[in-house]
């Protein structure tokens, strides 16, 4: 860090429709895979937070489920955990696709309307279209709220990240580094590997299952002839369910286990053995106990 250049942190709330890439590009900034990604809608059901650390700012980045209309108990959960982050941060990041406008867009923005913070427009995914048809989407959004900065990105190429954590850096406080130069998430280790889990089951698994699904890591802490132990249960809402995550003669189950291993080995830098189990908890979406008891246990379930 140069002399005249002050030390900033802070943190910094990543809002949008499901499926804008808010995960995708926690990942990028962090260097590696803290928040699942799926073509699936609603990926992301907890707050979880990414850290990016430079030799002059610290940004805490969080990474809210996507806004929609609730519809079940786990909705309105998902809503609420993001609406009440947005009053807890210095900054918060719109993301949006390069397209017109849509009522999921309109009715964030009007949402953000209420925010005291600086909100950017983050444009992700530029690669996708011809630069001509991105100035009048960004006059679009510059009529419907004024936005602090409107930067165009693209999570998975690289693209505008730069310019991106520049503007960042010039609206965050001067702070304090909250955490270790080389901490990228401050969820326990746990969570992210039951994350995991629950990634490989939206990727293989067909639109029947996946917000049926919750992970819940049992045991992780025995070594067994140098291999760390894991035991996760698979909850899921009815027995057709069940049948399809298990597959014929246990075969999508294997493989889901397969897929997550090799995750979680590379997340945790050693060997695994991952022991994974299928239960039935009927509508457990809209029960608060259950819900409470696989961590979502947050005062807006109440």
């Amino acid at each position: 860090m140069s002399k005249d250049k002050k030390f900033k942190s802070g943190f910094v709330a990543l809002v949008g429709r499901p499926n804008v890439g808010k995960s995708t590009l926690m990942n990028y900034l962090v260097g590696q895979k803290v928040a699942i990604t799926s073509n699936k809608p609603q990926t992301t059901r907890n707050r979880i937070s990414g850290i990016y650390t430079s030799d002059d700012m610290q940004v805490v980045f969080v990474d809210t489920p996507g806004i929609f209309k609730p519809h079940s108990k786990l909705d309105d959960y998902m809503d609420k955990a993001s609406l009440s982050s947005l009053n807890d941060v210095d900054l918060v990041l719109f993301m949006v696709e390069p397209e017109e406008i849509g009522k999921g867009d309109q009715y964030i923005a009007d949402l953000l309307k209420e925010v005291k913070v600086p909100v950017f427009l983050v444009i992700n995914k530029v690669d996708q279209v011809h630069p001509d048809k991105l100035l009048p989407i960004i006059d679009s959004y510059r009529k419907l709220a004024n936005f602090a900065e409107i930067l165009p990105i693209s999570a998975t190429q690289g693209i505008g990240i730069s310019d991106l954590l520049d503007s960042i850096y010039k609206y965050l406080p001067e702070g304090p580094q909250y955490y270790g130069a080389d901490q990228i998430t401050d969820r326990p280790e746990y969570f992210v590997v039951a994350e995991l889990i629950r990634e490989q089951i939206l990727h293989l698994t067909g639109q029947e299952v996946p917000h049926a699904v919750a992970v819940v890591v049992e045991h992780m802490n025995q070594r067994v002839n140098g291999k760390l132990q894991i035991e996760a249960t698979i909850y899921v809402e009815r027995d057709g369910q069940k049948g399809i995550i298990i597959g014929k003669g246990g075969k999508m189950l294997k493989q889901i286990g397969i897929n997550s291993r090799k995750q979680i080995e590379d997340l945790l830098g050693e060997k695994v053995n991952l022991r994974l189990w299928v239960k039935v908890q009927r509508n457990w979406r809209s029960d608060p106990n259950f819900l409470r008891r696989i961590g979502y246990d947050k005062k807006e379930l109440s």
